[in-house]
């Protein structure tokens, strides 16, 4: 009886499963260790975490942009957690960002009921991370508030590639975004009040995008939150 030979995996998915392996590892080494000093003791450690609560802060007004508020800044030990979060698969941090969060999107809200749409993760970021932490970090902040709830499929989705905006400036990031994002189901949205969630605003163009596709669809677009403002 002849046996089929084994498949040699396609380059790019071995590439991808040694990158996810190595994380895995990288995981299990410092998974005892915080994000922020890498002192053992747990993802973040209570000194960390107590530097961490700070109260939410308006971020200034950006084209296109509702009021926006943000849990913090883009430097030091927040930058170094989100990070961490972000790249280094240290999943287990939503939880903690996602409470920080919530006082941004309680500000963003009026501290009244909102639904809050997280930006969504471009294709190639989703499959080289494995996971949307923007996703993650609504689910965490919705979880952590009284008023904001998740909706409970996505809201929008890319409709066209977007390229990485690492290093555009004002003018070019917008133009990598405009019209690139799309509301799935414009009439669950009809005159529901909505909160964007991102994870960082840097010029805007990405949230002033996810504002256009919602108000486009009918959405009154309340306000956005993120966890840091980089100026």
């Amino acid at each position: 009886m002849r046996h089929a030979a084994p498949r040699t995996p396609a380059p790019h998915s071995a590439a991808r499963a040694a990158v996810s392996g190595f994380a895995g590892l990288l995981d299990l080494a410092l998974g005892d260790h915080c994000a922020g000093c890498a002192r053992p003791g747990g993802r973040l450690c209570p000194s960390c975490a107590r530097a961490l609560r700070t109260p939410a802060r308006p971020c200034r007004r950006r084209p296109g942009c509702p009021p926006v508020w943000a849990a913090g800044g883009y430097s030091g030990l927040e930058r170094t957690v989100l990070l961490a979060f972000k790249e280094r698969s240290a999943r287990g941090l939503a939880r903690p960002l996602g409470a920080r969060l919530g006082g941004a999107v309680a500000a963003a809200a009026g501290h009244r009921d909102a639904l809050l749409v997280p930006v969504p993760a471009r294709p190639a970021a989703l499959r080289r991370r494995g996971y949307d932490p923007v996703l993650l970090l609504a689910r965490a902040a919705a979880r952590a508030s009284s008023t904001a709830r998740m909706p409970g499929a996505p809201v929008l989705a890319h409709r066209r590639r977007v390229g990485d905006q690492v290093g555009l400036d004002r003018d070019r990031r917008r133009d990598n975004l405009t019209g690139a994002l799309a509301v799935r189901d414009p009439a669950a949205l009809a005159g529901r009040r909505v909160v964007v969630v991102d994870d960082v605003v840097t010029t805007g163009a990405t949230l002033a995008e996810a504002v256009r596709a919602l108000r486009d669809a009918g959405a009154a677009v309340v306000g956005g939150a993120v966890l840091a403002e980089r100026r």
